[in-house]
């Protein structure tokens, strides 16, 4: 957002789109997120020597190890995503790491996350603009919802899938679903990503119909450099 102003209505919201044009959004209310703060600060960590960040989040390694040997932190406490299912996947990195022997490491863990809107929002990986940030070379391929026959039948038809693909091994980069099921729907691709798998696993496989899983006939014919 641009600009935000308040008007008789309730507010109106200047975007700046990918195109470099200016939008002008409109609703009845605004809501705001700016992060949480961790519930840290009353836990003595600096007695024990356990390090923190300037926002009060505890410092750890790939681990989850904190600089105090023996001690673990996991959970919304250690910073980043602040998901219920980040913090379950933190406890069974530790729980292996500690009690069966792995040796997991969370530095170049794949994170989904959905928004329950309406439409859903389900997201993995790198946006677009964050993929060319970075410098890869890519592939894009976008679909719409309305394309596919489960949701025309459901009437819910708002929406699209998009994926961002390495151009140079046809790896997915991060996947994006907006529509109906949005995130039950980008776990599929994610299990694509975990795999380390290329996109093109998905050209010839056999969908059901009618599924929203069809989407992903039309999603990968789409993809091409970009």
């Amino acid at each position: 957002a641009t600009k935000v102003a308040k008007t008789k209505a309730g507010v109106d919201v200047t975007i700046e789109k990918q195109n470099g044009n200016s939008e002008t959004l409109q609703g009845s209310h605004l809501l705001v997120c700016i992060g949480q703060v961790p519930n840290s600060d009353d836990l003595g960590l600096g007695k024990a020597g356990i390090a923190t960040d300037k926002a009060g989040y505890i410092q750890h390694d790939g681990k989850l190890q904190t600089n105090v040997p023996g001690v673990w932190v996991i959970g919304d406490v250690k910073g980043g995503p602040a998901f219920t299912h980040v913090s379950y996947d933190d406890f069974l990195v530790l729980s292996d790491n500690l009690l069966e022997g792995k040796n997991r490491n969370i530095d170049n863990r794949v994170v989904p996350y959905a928004l329950y809107t309406d439409p859903e929002l389900g997201r993995v990986g790198l946006s677009e603009r964050e993929a060319r940030a970075k410098g890869y070379r890519l592939k894009i391929g976008s679909y719409p919802m309305a394309h596919i026959a489960r949701a025309i039948e459901r009437s819910e038809t708002a929406g699209l899938m998009k994926i961002v693909i390495n151009a140079d091994n046809d790896r997915i980069l991060g996947a994006t679903v907006l529509g109906p099921d949005g995130g039950e729907l980008v776990q599929t691709l994610m299990a694509l990503m975990m795999a380390d798998a290329a996109y093109t696993l998905f050209e010839n496989d056999m969908f059901i119909h009618p599924t929203l899983t069809e989407g992903f006939f039309g999603l990968m014919a789409s993809i091409k450099p970009a």
